[in-house]
């Protein structure tokens, strides 16, 4: 099985000049790091995990260090990641304090019965297991402070705008022995309430992942997501036979005239076919396979180079 990893930086409204070139080497970088893992006969999970927190240390995305700030100008950050082989997953949830949420959950995920922490017993679980604690102000960037200003004054003044809050981390991979996983992190929505939890990291919804089909991992505005659980139902369509840019742009176009929501996924089939659909405006995404890796941010702007 030739190894592939997809990665995707979130759905966006609209991604500023200065920003696009850091952005597109943050996803390249996250792709071709977990490629590395995958090459070496890494296993999917630790491509996902790996590809990830390349993601979550780099300030351009909304998970991590760059995480959006709650309506308390305070960082909570959701993750989740599932193996596609039997079907074992780890999900944690309004964390604080804590670099890389995805390394939490593959721990819940190995080294408890659970699938799913939250707030203070994920925290708990996270000191058992020696993960450190860092100050919550580490998390927080200039960029997301003006941003929470701004979402304060503009709902002040009711101008909603549903192309706001898509932003998420995900990762997709199928290893050399056949294997899937997904892994999907987010810092959340701007000004959500204290102990909002969204899509990111509820298997189904933000993702999933099993080997009899393939895995998947969503982005976009989370209430949506949830209430249609997207990925899983992206998935129901390449079981009924859809290839899989057709099952994307089903589960999405159905997510966006059901509930006018809007976001992108990325996709990965037990064959190794991939594909990375949106309906927001962009989606910074990355994919690696065959020693060559393709990446773009808006549509019909794909570029592909070969891999070192």
């Amino acid at each position: 099985m030739n190894p592939v990893v997809v990665v995707h930086g979130g759905g966006a409204s609209n991604i500023s000049k200065d920003r696009k070139e850091r952005v597109r080497q943050g996803v390249v970088k996250a792709a071709s790091e977990g490629y590395a893992v995958l090459k070496a006969g890494g296993s999917a999970v630790d491509a996902v995990e790996g590809a990830v927190a390349v993601l979550e240390d780099d300030p351009e995305f909304n998970a991590g260090y760059g995480s959006v700030l709650n309506v308390n100008g305070e960082v909570e950050m959701d993750a989740s990641i599932m193996d596609g082989k039997d079907l074992s997953t780890g999900a944690v949830s309004a964390v604080r304090c804590i670099a890389n949420p995805i390394k939490l959950a593959r721990l819940v995920m190995e080294k408890t019965p659970h699938c799913f922490l939250t707030d203070q017993g994920a925290a708990q679980f996270a000191a058992e297991m020696g993960i450190p604690e860092i100050p919550g102000e580490k998390l927080v960037t200039e960029r997301n402070k003006k941003r929470l200003e701004k979402e304060k004054h503009e709902k002040a003044a009711q101008k909603p705008d549903c192309q706001k809050n898509l932003g998420t981390v995900g990762a997709v991979a199928l290893d050399c022995k056949g294997n899937v996983a997904y892994a999907t992190s987010t810092g959340g929505t701007i000004n959500k309430l204290v102990g909002r939890v969204g899509d990111s990291p509820c298997v189904g919804s933000g993702g999933y992942a099993d080997n009899s089909i393939g895995a998947v991992s969503t982005t976009g505005h989370g209430e949506s997501i949830l209430k249609v659980n997207l990925a899983r139902l992206t998935l129901f369509h390449v079981e009924q036979g859809k290839t899989l840019e057709e099952a994307a742009d089903l589960s999405l176009c159905y997510m966006k005239s059901r509930l006018k929501g809007l976001g992108g996924l990325i996709v990965v089939s037990k064959t190794g076919d991939w594909a990375a659909k949106w309906t927001s405006a962009s989606m910074p995404w990355a994919a690696a396979k065959d020693g060559q890796l393709h990446f773009g941010i808006d549509l019909d702007d794909t570029k592909v180079t070969e891999l070192p």
